[in-house]
């Protein structure tokens, strides 16, 4: 039985690699992740245990080795499955943009929920600042203050002119990254920034509707030239949760756990109870209020505030 990394997923067929040998795998069973029924069992970044089975290099996957962690979302609004993004990160890079499209927030927050649940440290990079104006230009201050003050790094760049395209080479370096986001932010044209020889397919907006064009279409892992990977993923319109229970939630934003360590109540949900440290805390602006209607969208289960139609 041979051992391989999973570096493209198109669905049906995984591109396994071997040292220097590529193979063309289809898997072999089903595969799941504590009883979660997932649209794609095997994802980018596994290491699994496959057989060649004919003289053309074609193998099949048998075993999937045990995962450090996982981004995964809910397939669908109104599906049960799951959808494995990536799997073994390093870090993830979520990219979004305030116009050309606009990304609501609570999708990025809950892209940040899910990483924190499964340690995925989280860089966010702010895209096409280039083309912002004044307005847009003063609330992209405030929302950098925002997620700096829940302790996450973010970045403002402009991919085509360059703008702080080299700090974010350098927080890739060496490492296994995913890069994720929304159609039209920018991914593939900040992976080509990145590394030249790559070229891979981008495509403007529409700009009429102002709304990004699918590009990306399946995962794909590529080598960084001055060292570790990077793993380009297709974009998203929504990040359904799933296998959250209500009483975890608050665990996964970092500055409202901080703050409830202050509530009259060891378990108090944040949004009733009396003396409540994180309400308080929205008053002086310890909390924001974007990522507490995030949480409290999340608890109600409100799917209607972090879409992308």
């Amino acid at each position: 039985m041979e051992k391989g990394l999973v570096i493209k997923s198109t669905g049906s067929w995984y591109t396994v690699k071997n040292g220097p040998n590529i193979i063309k795998c289809k898997i072999k069973g089903k595969f799941r992740i504590k009883g979660i029924s997932t649209t794609n069992p095997v994802t980018v970044g596994d290491l699994v245990n496959y057989k060649i089975i004919s003289k053309n290099n074609i193998g099949i996957i048998t075993n999937i080795r045990e995962r450090k962690n996982y981004i995964i979302r809910r397939a669908s609004n109104l599906s049960r499955e799951a959808h494995l993004i990536a799997c073994n990160i390093d870090q993830a890079f979520l990219m979004f943009t305030l116009n050309f499209p606009e990304t609501p927030l609570e999708f990025v927050d809950r892209f940040l929920v899910t990483s924190e649940a499964y340690h995925i440290p989280t860089i966010l990079i702010i895209n096409k600042i280039d083309l912002y104006d004044a307005p847009t230009l003063e609330k992209l201050i405030s929302i950098k203050k925002i997620y700096k003050n829940a302790g996450y790094q973010c970045y403002e760049t402009s991919v085509t002119k360059r703008i702080n395209v080299d700090i974010i080479k350098d927080l890739m370096k060496n490492k296994i990254n995913v890069i994720s986001g929304n159609s039209g932010v920018g991914k593939s044209a900040l992976i080509n920034a990145i590394n030249k020889n790559l070229n891979l397919k981008v495509e403007e907006i529409s700009s009429y509707h102002k709304k990004g064009k699918h590009t990306t279409t399946f995962s794909e892992m590529f080598e960084l030239e001055e060292g570790g990977y990077i793993i380009d993923t297709p974009g998203i319109k929504g990040f359904g949760l799933i296998d959250f229970e209500d009483n975890e939630i608050s665990l996964f934003f970092p500055e409202i756990f901080k703050t409830s360590k202050d509530c009259q109540y060891y378990n108090c949900s944040h949004t009733h109870e009396p003396k409540c440290a994180v309400k308080k805390a929205l008053e002086d602006g310890t909390v924001s209020m974007s990522r507490y209607r995030s949480y409290v969208n999340i608890l109600n289960k409100d799917e209607s505030k972090y879409r992308i139609e």
